[in-house]
């Protein structure tokens, strides 16, 4: 990369054709047809402004294999959307690089690259994000209501394995009831995007993957104190993971949805833990 460091146009000309092989690859995974178009138009434009490249760079550099394979990992993984939108954002240097340079060519790339942006926000229609929805109603509801139970719990029983055993009961409890309403909710919505068994086991499935995350320092940890600071250090990783995916694929500021959040779910936590303790005090039960 050395090599490259002062000449931008030729690191522009080398992701342009990584991302025409990034596209070409992604359009040849889709079984959707509407998708695997858009994705070898996409393909296309990028080997145009490549070519384009070329005339001021003089130069066929070849395509990054390793960040090829990267965003097809991450598409395979994470889903079409988010790899795209990952793509999308790496774009924004660049058009910008482009669009301040006194050369018609490189300004209508950065057109160009304006309009891939508005092509990607209606390109997908991938099925799990459909049930992005009840993916937020299970992580929120769990991370909201039960970092709030753990933390009322750690103060009322004082041991490590009954928090967890309680926590672990109310958890599977909850998500069956959260799978539950989102059956019912979705029946009735008559939404022909979204099937109810689907929405309900997405629901159910979040909601019991966050209970897992924060039970578990209790069962591996003796001091329930010490239990319950990584329970809501999980709890914020667990949001910062699942908001930093939300804002990529929704195109929304992660910043202020993991504050939001973050600030919600501490805040139920802190009440709890104070009112499991003033409920102790007040009953005298010591366990």
């Amino acid at each position: 990369m050395k090599r490259h460091k002062h000449n931008p146009l030729l690191i522009f000309q080398i992701n342009e054709i990584t991302e025409y092989q990034i596209y070409r690859k992604l359009a040849g995974l889709q079984k959707n047809e509407q998708n695997r178009q858009i994705l070898m138009e996409l393909s296309d434009e990028e080997l145009i402004h490549y070519q384009i490249l070329r005339k001021y760079t003089g130069k066929n550099p070849a395509a990054n294999k390793r960040k090829v394979g990267f965003y097809l990992l991450i598409a395979r993984l994470l889903g079409l959307t988010f790899s795209i939108r990952l793509i999308a954002k790496g774009e924004k240097f660049a058009q910008q690089t482009y669009r301040n340079m006194p050369v018609e060519d490189l300004r209508k790339i950065a057109h160009d690259e304006e309009i891939h942006e508005e092509k990607l926000i209606g390109l997908i229609n991938e099925e799990g994000l459909n049930y992005m929805g009840s993916v937020v109603l299970g992580l929120n509801d769990a991370l909201v209501e039960f970092t709030g139970a753990l933390a009322g719990y750690t103060f009322a029983l004082q041991h490590s394995k009954l928090v967890a055993l309680t926590g672990a009961i109310t958890g599977i409890a909850a998500a069956l009831s959260m799978a539950a309403s989102e059956y019912l909710s979705t029946r009735a919505e008559k939404n022909p995007g979204k099937n109810a068994i689907k929405a309900s086991i997405y629901t159910g499935i979040a909601y019991i993957i966050t209970v897992a995350i924060l039970i578990i320092p209790f069962v591996l940890l003796p001091n329930v104190y010490w239990g319950l600071g990584i329970c809501l250090s999980g709890a914020l990783v667990v949001i910062a993971i699942f908001n930093y995916y939300y804002s990529v694929v929704k195109n929304e500021s992660f910043k202020r949805r993991f504050a939001e959040m973050a600030i919600i779910s501490i805040g139920i936590a802190a009440i709890s833990f104070f009112i499991g303790y003033a409920l102790r005090a007040l009953t005298g039960i010591q366990l």
